[in-house]
């Protein structure tokens, strides 16, 4: 298959408005990132994105939408604190579950009776919704198990012969994937985090458990209610291990440390290279969580760009939108993490 390299022109909006009505697959930007779509009334269409991705098929996906009014058709009803919700995020990148409507497939839905939905900020995305007349079912658009893609290279790197088109809409802003919180729970419960923070959450719900899945393993045999909770995710072909603790810590673990075979690498913070006795790749300031959420996927692509076998990961803060940087390197290292000092505050 010949995977065609759209732009954010009418025309090419336009056709791939075209290829998605007609059951193809686009891999489309957003303001999280690259989601690779089908229409979600199809479930023909949509079981081609498990094909493309190498996705297990028990892993719900979300539901893009363009205009507020197309969700009433997707759920079973919109009851108040989804309402509070979505007038205070969006557009923008939260996901939230409900019951689902008679119209969702069972392929989008991973057979489950909840319905993950969310209404994107980038102006893009909601065009190319527009231009397909339908709502959009898009997990990353990554082989599964890889980093997500934040770019159309790298997006075209993992898809290129096994989808329609990818359209190019430049960088993703945030380059972590949307909060997702089920209102489908006695009490609203975050099952993945994003830009959109706990205690944001918390100020318009008032009350909210946190997954124990966030901060560590699903148990073995719970079924995932969200895309982002079961398996190992986000990784590259190098082993990563967290490591826990002070700079100076970490550089005394490095120091220690021994790879058998292949190079050792860094993840580390913007300015810490000179300190560390390892080649180094960065993923943004220690004290900005949201230059590390733009910055990690494409950090872990590079560390497979450069040959890394082994990466010892600095620990981000798991503070606001350091818990979806935490949670996300977290999966990307297999649940690999030493504490070799003072624990992440």
């Amino acid at each position: 298959m010949e995977t065609l390299l759209l732009n954010n022109t009418d025309g090419d909006i336009a056709r791939a408005g075209d290829i998605l009505r007609n059951g193809g697959l686009v891999a489309i930007p957003t303001e999280t990132v690259y989601g690779l779509a089908a229409n979600a009334l199809d479930g023909a269409a949509v079981a081609g994105i498990f094909r493309a991705k190498g996705r297990p098929q028990d892993n719900p996906l979300i539901v893009h939408i363009s205009h507020i009014d197309q969700w009433a058709g997707l759920v079973r009803e919109i009851p108040e604190a989804a309402m509070a919700l979505a007038l205070a995020f969006w557009p923008g990148p939260l996901t939230i579950i409900l019951p689902k409507g008679d119209i969702i497939p069972d392929e989008v839905s991973a057979g489950l009776d909840t319905v993950a939905v969310r209404f994107p900020s980038m102006r893009t995305t909601r065009r190319i919704i527009d231009a397909a007349g339908v709502p959009l079912a898009a997990p990353s658009a990554n082989l599964s198990g890889s980093p997500s893609p934040t770019c159309a290279r790298h997006t075209m790197d993992d898809m290129r012969g096994r989808i329609d088109a990818v359209l190019d809409g430049g960088e993703c802003n945030f380059g972590v994937e949307s909060t997702v919180v089920t209102l489908a729970t006695p009490v609203p419960r975050l099952l993945r985090p994003g830009a959109v923070t706990p205690e944001e959450l918390r100020d318009v719900l008032g009350s909210l458990e946190i997954d124990e899945a966030v901060m560590g393993q699903l148990r073995e045999g719970v079924q995932a209610a969200s895309p982002g909770m079961k398996y190992k995710h986000y990784s590259p072909k190098a082993e990563i291990t967290i490591i826990k603790g002070t700079l100076d810590e970490f550089v005394s673990y490095a120091e220690s440390a021994v790879v058998n075979g292949g190079e050792m690498f860094a993840l580390c913070f913007d300015g810490e290279e000179g300190n560390i006795p390892l080649k180094c790749v960065t993923y943004g300031r220690e004290d900005d969580p949201l230059t590390q959420s733009h910055r990690l996927f494409t950090a872990l692509r590079e560390l497979d760009e450069n040959g890394a076998a082994r990466v010892l990961a600095r620990c981000p803060s798991t503070e606001g939108v350091g818990m979806a940087v935490y949670n996300r390197l977290l999966r990307a290292a297999g649940f690999s993490v030493i504490d070799v000092g003072k624990k992440c505050k």
